[in-house]
Protein backbone atom coordinates (compact mmCIF):
# COMPACT_ATOMS: atom_id res chain seq x y z
CA UNK A 1 0.00 0.00 0.00
CA UNK A 2 1.66 2.92 -1.07
CA UNK A 3 -0.62 5.69 -0.05
CA UNK A 4 -2.18 6.30 3.90
CA UNK A 5 -3.95 9.07 4.71
CA UNK A 6 -4.66 9.23 8.77
CA UNK A 7 -7.78 11.81 10.43
CA UNK A 8 -6.27 11.14 14.23
CA UNK A 9 -8.44 12.89 16.81
CA UNK A 10 -10.08 15.64 14.17
CA UNK A 11 -13.76 14.09 14.27
CA UNK A 12 -15.76 13.89 17.74
CA UNK A 13 -17.58 10.80 16.49
CA UNK A 14 -14.53 8.60 15.06
CA UNK A 15 -11.01 9.36 16.64
CA UNK A 16 -9.27 7.13 13.70
CA UNK A 17 -10.24 7.36 10.32
CA UNK A 18 -8.69 6.39 7.30
CA UNK A 19 -8.63 6.53 3.91
CA UNK A 20 -5.92 4.26 2.25
CA UNK A 21 -4.54 2.94 -1.72
CA UNK A 22 -2.70 -0.49 -1.81
CA UNK A 23 -0.19 -0.50 -4.84
CA UNK A 24 1.01 -3.54 -5.70
CA UNK A 25 1.60 -6.29 -8.03
CA UNK A 26 -1.03 -7.13 -10.53
CA UNK A 27 -0.50 -10.76 -10.08
CA UNK A 28 -0.20 -10.56 -6.28
CA UNK A 29 -2.85 -12.79 -4.89
CA UNK A 30 -4.86 -11.12 -2.00
CA UNK A 31 -8.54 -11.60 -0.17
CA UNK A 32 -10.81 -8.96 0.76
CA UNK A 33 -11.40 -7.84 4.73
CA UNK A 34 -12.41 -10.22 6.56
CA UNK A 35 -13.14 -11.66 10.29
CA UNK A 36 -9.10 -13.27 11.09
CA UNK A 37 -7.92 -14.70 14.50
CA UNK A 38 -4.16 -13.16 14.91
CA UNK A 39 -3.55 -13.15 18.38
CA UNK A 40 -6.78 -11.38 18.83
CA UNK A 41 -9.78 -10.80 16.53
CA UNK A 42 -8.73 -8.72 13.33
CA UNK A 43 -10.33 -7.29 10.33
CA UNK A 44 -8.40 -6.96 7.83
CA UNK A 45 -7.57 -8.11 4.14
CA UNK A 46 -4.84 -10.51 3.72
CA UNK A 47 -2.01 -11.18 1.01
CA UNK A 48 -2.56 -14.51 0.09
CA UNK A 49 1.38 -14.82 -1.29
CA UNK A 50 2.68 -14.53 2.09
CA UNK A 51 -0.13 -14.42 4.59
CA UNK A 52 -0.08 -10.90 5.77
CA UNK A 53 -1.93 -7.83 5.28
CA UNK A 54 -1.37 -3.85 4.69
CA UNK A 55 -4.24 -2.55 6.86
CA UNK A 56 -6.74 -3.56 9.37
CA UNK A 57 -8.21 -3.27 12.99
CA UNK A 58 -8.77 -5.59 16.19
CA UNK A 59 -11.18 -5.99 18.84
CA UNK A 60 -9.28 -3.11 20.95
CA UNK A 61 -9.88 -0.73 18.38
CA UNK A 62 -6.19 -0.37 17.12
CA UNK A 63 -5.68 0.19 13.37
CA UNK A 64 -2.40 -0.70 12.14
CA UNK A 65 -1.07 -0.11 8.30
CA UNK A 66 1.99 0.28 6.35
CA UNK A 67 3.52 1.81 2.68
CA UNK A 68 6.59 0.86 1.53
CA UNK A 69 9.62 2.37 1.99
CA UNK A 70 11.86 3.50 -0.80
CA UNK A 71 15.50 3.28 -0.02
CA UNK A 72 19.20 4.39 -1.23
CA UNK A 73 19.96 0.44 -0.81
CA UNK A 74 17.81 -2.23 -0.63
CA UNK A 75 16.98 -4.20 2.38
CA UNK A 76 16.55 -7.84 1.66
CA UNK A 77 14.04 -8.55 4.40
CA UNK A 78 14.38 -11.86 6.50
CA UNK A 79 10.31 -11.90 6.79
CA UNK A 80 7.22 -10.00 4.87
CA UNK A 81 6.52 -6.76 6.01
CA UNK A 82 2.27 -7.61 6.13
CA UNK A 83 3.69 -10.44 8.43
CA UNK A 84 4.80 -7.51 10.88
CA UNK A 85 1.44 -5.52 10.57
CA UNK A 86 -0.57 -9.09 11.11
CA UNK A 87 1.25 -9.74 14.40
CA UNK A 88 1.01 -5.90 15.93
CA UNK A 89 -2.82 -6.17 15.13
CA UNK A 90 -2.40 -8.41 17.78
CA UNK A 91 -1.68 -6.02 20.03
CA UNK A 92 -4.02 -4.63 22.83
CA UNK A 93 -2.94 -0.46 22.30
CA UNK A 94 -1.24 1.28 19.46
CA UNK A 95 1.40 2.06 21.80
CA UNK A 96 1.62 -1.91 22.09
CA UNK A 97 1.79 -2.53 18.61
CA UNK A 98 4.83 0.16 18.54
CA UNK A 99 6.49 -1.42 20.95
CA UNK A 100 6.14 -5.10 19.42
CA UNK A 101 7.43 -3.55 15.97
CA UNK A 102 10.62 -2.15 17.88
CA UNK A 103 10.92 -5.04 19.10
CA UNK A 104 10.94 -7.09 16.26
CA UNK A 105 13.41 -4.67 14.49
CA UNK A 106 15.69 -5.86 16.99
CA UNK A 107 15.66 -8.59 16.28
CA UNK A 108 15.48 -9.10 12.83
CA UNK A 109 15.68 -6.76 8.96
CA UNK A 110 12.33 -6.07 7.14
CA UNK A 111 12.68 -4.27 3.59
CA UNK A 112 12.36 -0.48 4.12
CA UNK A 113 8.76 0.86 5.19
CA UNK A 114 6.64 3.34 6.92
CA UNK A 115 3.77 1.77 9.76
CA UNK A 116 0.98 3.51 11.39
CA UNK A 117 -0.22 2.29 14.45
CA UNK A 118 -3.65 3.90 15.96
CA UNK A 119 -6.03 3.78 18.48
CA UNK A 120 -8.06 6.88 20.55
CA UNK A 121 -5.04 7.41 22.84
CA UNK A 122 -1.57 7.74 20.10
CA UNK A 123 -0.94 7.63 16.70
CA UNK A 124 2.56 6.63 16.07
CA UNK A 125 4.36 6.59 12.90
CA UNK A 126 7.15 4.03 12.75
CA UNK A 127 9.59 4.60 9.90
CA UNK A 128 12.81 2.23 8.76
CA UNK A 129 15.05 2.90 6.38
CA UNK A 130 17.69 0.08 8.37
CA UNK A 131 17.66 2.81 11.34
CA UNK A 132 14.11 3.11 13.07
CA UNK A 133 13.27 6.23 13.48
CA UNK A 134 9.37 7.12 15.76
CA UNK A 135 7.27 10.27 15.61
CA UNK A 136 4.34 10.88 17.41
CA UNK A 137 1.11 12.30 15.57
CA UNK A 138 -0.56 15.27 17.03
CA UNK A 139 -4.18 15.50 15.88
CA UNK A 140 -4.71 16.51 12.52
CA UNK A 141 -5.05 15.24 8.80
CA UNK A 142 -1.62 12.81 8.36
CA UNK A 143 -0.74 11.22 4.97
CA UNK A 144 2.23 8.88 4.37
CA UNK A 145 3.32 7.86 1.24
CA UNK A 146 7.00 5.86 0.18
CA UNK A 147 9.08 8.97 0.81
CA UNK A 148 8.18 9.80 4.63
CA UNK A 149 5.18 11.83 6.11
CA UNK A 150 3.56 15.04 6.28
CA UNK A 151 6.50 17.09 4.52
CA UNK A 152 9.35 15.76 6.34
CA UNK A 153 10.29 13.20 3.11
CA UNK A 154 13.33 11.18 2.32
CA UNK A 155 14.34 10.94 -1.58
CA UNK A 156 16.69 7.88 -2.48
CA UNK A 157 19.01 9.00 -5.23
CA UNK A 158 17.13 6.36 -8.10
CA UNK A 159 14.24 7.66 -7.22
CA UNK A 160 14.28 11.54 -7.42
CA UNK A 161 11.81 12.74 -10.04
CA UNK A 162 9.38 9.95 -8.71
CA UNK A 163 10.36 10.70 -4.99
CA UNK A 164 9.62 14.46 -6.06
CA UNK A 165 6.09 14.01 -7.28
CA UNK A 166 5.13 11.84 -4.11
CA UNK A 167 5.77 14.84 -2.02
CA UNK A 168 3.74 17.04 -4.07
CA UNK A 169 0.95 14.39 -4.47
CA UNK A 170 1.15 13.46 -0.68
CA UNK A 171 1.00 17.85 0.34
CA UNK A 172 -2.19 18.11 -2.33
CA UNK A 173 -4.15 15.31 -0.96
CA UNK A 174 -3.16 16.57 2.69
CA UNK A 175 -4.52 20.19 1.62
CA UNK A 176 -7.31 18.63 -0.09
CA UNK A 177 -8.51 16.58 3.14
CA UNK A 178 -8.16 19.39 5.53
CA UNK A 179 -11.67 19.39 7.89
CA UNK A 180 -14.03 22.12 6.97
CA UNK A 181 -16.12 23.46 9.67
CA UNK A 182 -18.94 21.31 11.17
CA UNK A 183 -18.19 17.82 9.13
CA UNK A 184 -18.52 14.43 10.25
CA UNK A 185 -15.95 11.20 9.99
CA UNK A 186 -18.63 10.36 7.76
CA UNK A 187 -18.57 13.72 5.25
CA UNK A 188 -14.68 13.46 5.56
CA UNK A 189 -14.41 9.95 4.19
CA UNK A 190 -17.04 10.81 1.24
CA UNK A 191 -14.51 13.54 0.31
CA UNK A 192 -11.05 10.95 0.65
CA UNK A 193 -12.82 8.34 -1.50
CA UNK A 194 -13.17 11.22 -4.00
CA UNK A 195 -9.73 12.34 -3.94
CA UNK A 196 -7.98 9.07 -3.35
CA UNK A 197 -9.63 8.20 -6.71
CA UNK A 198 -8.97 11.21 -8.78
CA UNK A 199 -6.03 10.82 -10.83
CA UNK A 200 -5.05 14.59 -10.25
CA UNK A 201 -4.01 13.68 -7.08
CA UNK A 202 -2.21 10.83 -8.25
CA UNK A 203 -2.45 8.37 -5.78
CA UNK A 204 -4.44 6.25 -7.87
CA UNK A 205 -2.07 4.65 -10.22
CA UNK A 206 -1.77 2.30 -13.25
CA UNK A 207 0.75 0.65 -15.52
CA UNK A 208 1.36 -2.15 -17.09
CA UNK A 209 1.90 -4.96 -14.04
CA UNK A 210 1.76 -2.72 -11.31
CA UNK A 211 -0.74 -0.22 -10.05
CA UNK A 212 -3.91 0.51 -7.47
CA UNK A 213 -5.27 -2.65 -6.28
CA UNK A 214 -7.70 -1.70 -3.72
CA UNK A 215 -8.77 1.05 -1.50
CA UNK A 216 -10.13 1.78 2.00
CA UNK A 217 -12.11 3.92 4.29
CA UNK A 218 -11.98 2.57 7.93
CA UNK A 219 -13.67 4.69 10.51
CA UNK A 220 -12.77 3.50 14.26
CA UNK A 221 -15.69 5.70 16.05
CA UNK A 222 -17.03 6.10 19.54
CA UNK A 223 -20.02 3.53 18.90
CA UNK A 224 -18.47 1.57 16.12
CA UNK A 225 -16.79 0.62 13.08
CA UNK A 226 -17.39 1.45 9.13
CA UNK A 227 -15.26 -0.25 7.30
CA UNK A 228 -15.98 0.39 2.92
CA UNK A 229 -13.69 -1.42 0.81
CA UNK A 230 -12.78 -1.36 -3.14
CA UNK A 231 -11.73 -4.71 -4.49
CA UNK A 232 -9.94 -2.59 -7.07
CA UNK A 233 -8.62 0.80 -8.64
CA UNK A 234 -11.28 3.21 -6.70
CA UNK A 235 -11.54 5.49 -9.98
CA UNK A 236 -13.48 2.66 -11.22
CA UNK A 237 -14.11 0.45 -8.18
CA UNK A 238 -17.37 0.52 -6.45
CA UNK A 239 -16.32 1.03 -2.74
CA UNK A 240 -18.56 -1.93 -0.86
CA UNK A 241 -19.47 -1.84 3.40
CA UNK A 242 -17.83 -4.81 4.95
CA UNK A 243 -19.09 -6.30 7.79
CA UNK A 244 -17.63 -4.64 11.09
CA UNK A 245 -18.62 -7.00 13.56
CA UNK A 246 -15.51 -9.05 15.79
Amino acid sequence: MCTLVLAWQVFEDAPVVVAANRDEYLDRPSEPPAVRHWGTRVLAPMDAEAGGTWLGYNEHGVLVGVTNRWLDDTIEGERSRGLLVRDALGAGSGEDAVRYVERELDERDYAGFNLVAADDAAAILVEWDGTRHIRNFEPGVHVVVNVGADGIYSVPAGYTEAGEQQMQNAGAVRTALQPEPGETSTGWLDRAAGVISDHEYGVCIHRDSFGTRSSSLIAVGTEGVTYQYADGPPCETPFEHVSPTL
